[in-house]
C-alpha cells in the first residue's frame, strides 16, 4: 500500500482522543483504513493540563488505530481548540514594484506573511491568516487576484490567534508519543470540513460544534470564513450539574445524560423514573426524567444563548437574513435528545445535525458517522487534502525537469510551501531546539 496517499488525522479532545488513518478511494470518497480512541484524561477545556497522561492516551489511540489498519503511523494532522483561541479582524496591502506584471502566488504569499509579522500581545502567536476577499487598485470584491494586473493589492483577513504555550504544549505531546506534526488546523475549520457543504457556506451558515469541554463557533458567508470563537463550555459541565444536583457519580451521570437525557423539559412526565444503583450496598437512588432535563435544559440554554451571542456580534445586524442556510450541530453533543429544537426556539434560525458520513465510503463503520467524529474525520480531510497538493506540486516539478532541455540550469521552481506550513517547520524546529 502506498503510504504517501495516506493521512492521519488526531483529535485530541477533552473526554477522548481520536486517531483517524484513511486515505481517498477511486470514487473521490475517503476510505477510513484504522480508528483507535482513549479516554483524554490531560486536557481540560482543549487545553493540555497533564503532558504525561495525554501522551499516554495519545499512544493508546494510535496503537490502536496502527493495529486495526496494520499501518505505522508517522506523522499526523493535529486540531487545536481551546478557551485561550481567538480571532479578528485585519486589513493589510503591499505595493507591488510592477505592476506590468500579472499577480502570481508570490504577490499573495508576501502579502500574508505580511499579516503574520502582526505584533500580538504578550504570549500570543498567530495560528491562521485566512484572507477574505482582496482589492486590486482599489476595485473592490475580488475572490482570486491571481492572474490580474496592479500595483497595490490590498486584503481583508480572518486572523487566529491562540496562546504559544497552549499550542507548544500540543506539539510536545505530538513529538513525544514519538510522532511528527505534519500541520495544526483550528478545530471548527476542520469540523465545517467535514459536516458542511459549499452551497451552505456560500449562502451563509454557523457552525456549532458542542465537544466536550469547549463549544467552537464557525460562520462562513459567500464561501468564506467570517468569524470564529471558542465558548469555554462544553458536554462536561452538563455532566457536572447532573452529578451534582442528583448526587450520583460522575460516571452514571455521563450514562443518564447520554440514555435518558433530554434538552427539553416538557416532554418527560412526572412519574417517569429512572432507579440509579447505590455506592456500597446503599439504598437505590430515584431520579425523575423530569428533573434530569430540567437540569440539562438549564445549561444548554446557557450554552447556545452564549454561542448565539456571539453569532449577532460577528459583524451583522440582521444575522438571521443573512445566515440562509442556518445553524448545522455537530460534536458529541449534538446527541442530546432535542438540541435542535431547543437551538430553533433560542435561536429562530433553522437547525440540523451535521453527520460527517457524506464524505465517508459506503463501507465505513456505522460509528464514524456520528456527529463526535466529525473533527476527527475533517482533519483526516485535510491530511489527504495536504498530501494531494504535495504530490501535484512535486509532478509539476518533475514535468518541468523533464521539459527542459538545460536540466542542470533549469530555474524551476521547487514544492511551494504554505505560510502556516512554513509556520509548521519553524515549530518543529523551536522543539528539536528546545530539548
Amino acid at each position: 500500500m502506498e503510504h504517501e496517499n495516506i493521512a492521519v488525522g488526531l483529535d485530541i479532545g477533552t473526554t477522548k482522543i481520536v486517531a483517524m488513518i484513511g486515505k481517498t478511494n477511486e470514487y473521490g470518497k475517503i476510505e477510513v483504513l484504522g480508528t483507535g480512541r482513549a479516554k483524554s484524561l490531560g486536557v481540560h477545556r482543549g487545553v493540555v493540563n497533564n503532558i504525561t497522561q495525554t501522551i499516554q492516551s495519545i499512544q493508546q489511540a494510535v496503537e490502536e488505530a496502527e493495529s486495526v489498519s496494520n499501518i505505522k503511523i508517522k506523522d499526523v494532522v493535529v486540531g487545536i481548540a481551546g478557551q485561550h483561541i481567538r480571532s479578528l479582524h485585519h486589513s493589510d496591502y503591499i505595493t507591488r514594484p510592477n505592476s506590468e506584471k500579472v499577480i502570481d502566488e508570490t504577490d499573495i504569499e508576501k502579502l500574508i506573511g505580511q499579516v503574520h509579522k502582526l505584533v500580538m500581545l504578550p504570549g500570543e502567536e498567530i495560528i491562521h491568516v485566512l484572507p477574505q476577499d482582496y482589492k486590486v487598485d482599489g476595485q473592490a470584491e475580488i475572490k482570486a487576484p491571481i492572474g490580474m494586473y496592479g500595483g497595490r493589492l490590498e486584503a481583508n483577513f480572518h486572523v487566529v490567534v491562540g496562546q504559544v504555550s497552549s499550542i507548544r504544549n500540543v506539539g510536545r505531546c505530538i513529538k513525544s508519543a514519538g510522532l511528527e506534526l505534519a500541520n495544526i488546523t483550528l478545530e471548527p475549520l476542520a469540523s465545517a470540513e467535514a459536516v458542511l457543504s459549499q452551497e451552505e457556506k456560500e449562502a451563509g451558515v454557523a457552525l456549532i460544534d458542542i465537544g466536550g469541554g469547549t463549544t467552537d463557533l464557525a460562520i462562513f458567508k459567500d464561501g468564506i470564513i467570517r468569524h470564529t470563537a471558542v465558548i469555554p463550555f462544553g458536554g462536561n459541565v452538563i455532566t457536572e450539574d447532573i452529578k451534582e444536583g442528583c448526587s450520583i457519580i460522575e460516571k452514571q451521570a455521563e450514562l443518564l445524560k447520554t440514555k435518558f437525557g433530554s434538552a427539553w423539559p416538557g416532554e418527560n412526565k412526572d412519574n417517569e423514573i429512572v432507579s440509579i444503583p447505590g455506592l456500597r450496598g446503599r439504598e437505590p437512588k430515584e431520579i425523575t426524567l423530569k428533573n434530569l432535563s430540567k437540569i440539562i435544559h438549564a445549561r444548554v440554554v446557557e450554552i447556545i444563548e452564549q454561542v448565539y451571542l456571539e453569532i449577532k456580534n460577528y459583524g451583522h445586524e440582521e444575522t438571521k437574513k443573512k445566515l440562509i442556510a442556518g445553524i448545522v450541530l455537530t460534536g458529541g453533543g449534538a446527541e442530546l435528545k432535542h438540541i435542535k429544537q431547543l437551538v430553533e426556539y433560542i435561536t429562530g434560525m433553522d437547525t440540523r445535525i451535521g453527520y460527517p458520513n457524506e464524505h465517508l465510503s459506503g463501507n465505513s463503520d456505522f460509528d464514524l458517522s456520528s456527529p463526535s467524529f466529525a473533527t476527527a474525520v475533517g482533519l483526516l480531510m485535510k491530511g489527504l487534502e495536504r498530501k494531494k497538493t504535495k504530490k501535484v506540486v512535486a509532478e509539476n516539478v518533475e514535468e518541468k525537469l523533464v521539459d527542459s532541455k538545460k536540466m542542470a540550469t533549469a530555474n524551476v521552481k521547487t514544492e511551494k510551501k504554505s505560510i502556516f506550513e512554513k509556520w509548521a517547520d519553524k515549530f518543529r524546529e523551536f522543539l528539536d531546539n528546545a530539548e
